[in-house]
Formats: structure tokens, C-alpha cells, sequence
């Protein structure tokens, strides 16, 4: 579980092919690593990674076919930069909301437009995705936990601060871009709990 604050940003040094699967290798120079050991789960752009090697300050983790089909991971090549988060500690303040890391689809920027000192954020989400997204709800973007401020038939809006823009690979980001979506996981839970009740 995580919640979807971001600890820091990495840069992608190496991808492997490995029998089908890839094998990411990052530099997590800000990334506080002394306590992250083989097996850990690290959410990478908001995917639940297991870290599968340690070297100095870079960190290394398989990712399976099935993970590239359905996240943006695929879309990586060395020297992009991706947002980390470590596991959640059940001493831990809940800052974001609970993000599990396993991505409900891929939505696209359509729009990055400056609103006083902060950015509005249009983002194209997938139709079987749009049921779950509610005005003032939580939705998670590339791992970061946002509010959603505006939904609007295939879309909706977020508002990013500039500490926000600064501290995540959003910095980097441009209209047509592909990023992460995880759903608030209360919804999927709730709608599946009614769905049972209606049998």
C-alpha cells in the first residue's frame, strides 16, 4: 500500500530485455535507500515494483510483459525520470490517500493551462474508468494522489501546486503525454459489494 506522496524522483539508466520481460535499473540519487532491501515494493510512477537489486544508489526491478501492456512503463527509455514512493508503514501519516500501485488504465494530457500560481490539468481517461472519478474524490496520476476538481464526459481536471510540479516528473510532462491512473480503491470496493447485494 502507499499514498501516493511522492518521496522522490529517479532517472532510468538501463533496460534490459529479459526473456520477454524488461529489467529497469535506476538512479535514485534522492531517494533515501538505506532502508530498502531485496523484495521491498517501491510504487515507480505509481506501479507496484519489487526491487529486485541493489547496487550503491540504484535500484533495480523486473517488469513482467503483462505490466507493459497495461501501465506506461513500456513507453520508457533510458534517462526519463520517474516518481517513487516506498511502501507504506502502518506508522506512517496518510498524507495522499490509500494507492494499492496497480494501475486501472492509461489516460492522456490533453491540456496544462496556468491557474494563478498553480497549473489546471486536463486529463483524457478511459470510458469504463470515467463511473469512478467524482467531483472532489481522490484519483492517483503517475503515483501522485490527486483531487479531482472537475469531470467532464471523457475527461477531468486536477489543479497541480507548484511544489507538486516541482517535486514529480509532472515538470516534465506535455499535452499528449501517457500517464498511470489507480481509480480511489473505496470505489471499486463499494461498487463490488453492491453488485453482490443486488444478487
Amino acid at each position: 500500500m502507499f499514498t501516493g506522496i511522492i518521496e522522490a524522483t529517479a532517472r532510468v539508466t538501463r533496460i534490459e530485455p529479459r526473456g520477454g520481460d524488461l529489467r529497469f535499473t535506476i538512479a535514485a540519487e534522492n531517494f533515501e535507500i538505506a532502508d530498502v532491501a531485496l523484495g521491498d515494493s517501491i510504487a515507480v510512477s505509481g506501479c507496484c515494483l519489487t526491487v529486485v537489486e541493489r547496487n550503491g544508489d540504484s535500484l533495480a526491478f523486473d517488469v513482467s510483459a503483462e505490466t507493459l501492456s497495461v501501465t506506461t512503463l513500456g513507453d520508457l527509455r533510458e534517462g526519463d525520470r520517474v516518481n517513487l514512493e516506498k511502501a507504506l508503514r502502518l506508522s506512517d501519516r496518510l498524507g495522499g490517500h490509500l494507492v494499492s500501485g496497480h494501475v486501472d488504465g492509461i489516460g492522456t494530457i490533453t491540456a496544462i493551462e496556468p491557474d494563478a500560481r498553480s497549473q489546471r490539468w486536463t486529463i483524457e481517461a478511459p470510458a469504463a474508468l470515467m463511473r469512478y472519478i467524482p467531483v472532489k474524490g481522490s484519483i492517483c496520476v503517475d503515483g501522485v494522489s490527486l483531487t479531482v476538481n472537475v469531470v467532464a464526459n471523457a475527461a477531468f481536471e486536477v489543479n497541480l501546486v507548484p511544489h507538486t510540479v516541482a517535486h514529480t516528473t509532472f515538470g516534465v510532462r506535455r499535452a499528449g503525454d501517457r500517464v498511470n491512473l489507480e481509480i480511489d480503491m473505496l470505489a471499486r470496493y463499494l461498487e463490488r459489494l453492491l453488485a453482490d447485494r443486488e444478487h
